[in-house]
């Protein structure tokens, strides 16, 4: 009899729903990535089990260097077959399973397998959740074939980004011609630098798109501190505006408007509470520091909420 088990995360391990909220965000831009893959369902196999398999799947992520965008194209799955089962006359009675844990990486968008490899286990315990959780333990992190199997998934991964490397800078420009500047900054930042060709032709067009960014978010942000100051022109009223001025990146063109209206609030602060106000403005950032905010950027598009729809048809 089979069970079949899809994982997957990025960062943490997501149950139950597809519909999947994303972890806390990583600072892995940069590194291969990899994402484990949790089906709406799962064939029988206990939720304490799924959870200890993904943990399991995480650890092969973590030890093997690879970055964790949960949502990303690149996932390990796994399907379980369950070779045997019996029950140990002990005292207590005992369950005793033999699975064989069919391991995939591949591109899940395009449902290409890259690698694939099995590996058996055994587990012994009180129930079949347990017997589960036991055998999933068993998976030996520094198995040759494990080791061999990741490797072999790192290097389709790259050859991907070396031969798809203007479709990937391409669509960006795309995205960032239509508004999306977030995901197409999400997508270049995704390049490992192991490829080193793309990965520098891709941070090339990190710059001009992180600029068309902070220009559209340094008139949204600017308009929205002077709606708060609008409606409350006093000390606090001006700070609430302060707040949302610091988020503007200075090298946006519009942040001379920003230094204006800084000092049109001050001033008013002083006619109205007849107080001096002190504000501190974001200082310039140099071309390195573009670079690490547009990462941060990146960063934060990846944690945000979206259906992702992987396809692994065919796999096993």
């Amino acid at each position: 009899m089979k069970k079949f088990i899809i994982t997957c995360i990025s960062l943490l391990i997501v149950m139950g729903s597809y519909a999947q909220k994303r972890p806390a965000p990583s600072n892995d831009r940069g590194k291969v990535t990899l994402a484990a893959y949790i089906p709406d369902q799962v064939d029988g196999l206990p939720d304490a089990a799924r959870n200890m398999l993904g943990n399991k799947l995480n650890q092969i992520i973590s030890q093997n260097g690879f970055g964790g965008d949960e949502g990303q194209r690149f996932i390990i799955t796994a399907n379980i077959v369950l070779a045997s089962k019996d029950m140990l006359s002990t005292a207590p009675p005992m369950t005793a399973l033999v699975l064989d844990v069919n391991l995939y990486i591949g591109d899940g968008y395009e449902g290409t397998k890259f690698a694939s490899t099995v590996v058996s286990v055994k587990g012994v315990g009180e129930n079949e959740a347990k017997a589960y959780i036991n055998a999933f333990k068993n998976i030996s992190l520094d198995n040759p074939k494990l080791q061999a199997f990741v490797e072999k998934g790192k290097e389709k991964i790259i050859a991907y980004y070396n031969t798809h490397c203007d479709v990937i800078i391409k669509q960006a420009q795309t995205l960032a011609n239509t508004g999306r500047m977030e995901e197409a900054i999400y997508n270049l930042t995704s390049v490992p630098q192991a490829c080193t060709n793309c990965y520098i032709r891709s941070m090339a067009q990190v710059t001009p798109i992180y600029k068309k960014q902070i220009e559209k978010d340094c008139s949204v942000k600017l308009a929205q501190a002077k709606t708060v100051f609008t409606a409350n022109q006093d000390v606090n009223g001006t700070n609430a505006a302060g707040d949302i001025l610091q988020q503007i990146d200075p090298s946006a063109i519009c942040y001379k408007e920003v230094k204006v209206f800084v000092a049109q609030m001050g001033k008013r602060v002083k006619e109205i509470d007849n107080r001096e106000w002190s504000f501190k403005l974001q200082e310039q950032k140099n071309e390195r520091s573009i670079i690490s905010a547009a990462r941060d950027v990146a960063v934060a598009y990846a944690a945000q909420s979206r259906i992702t729809t992987y396809n692994v048809h065919g796999w096993w």
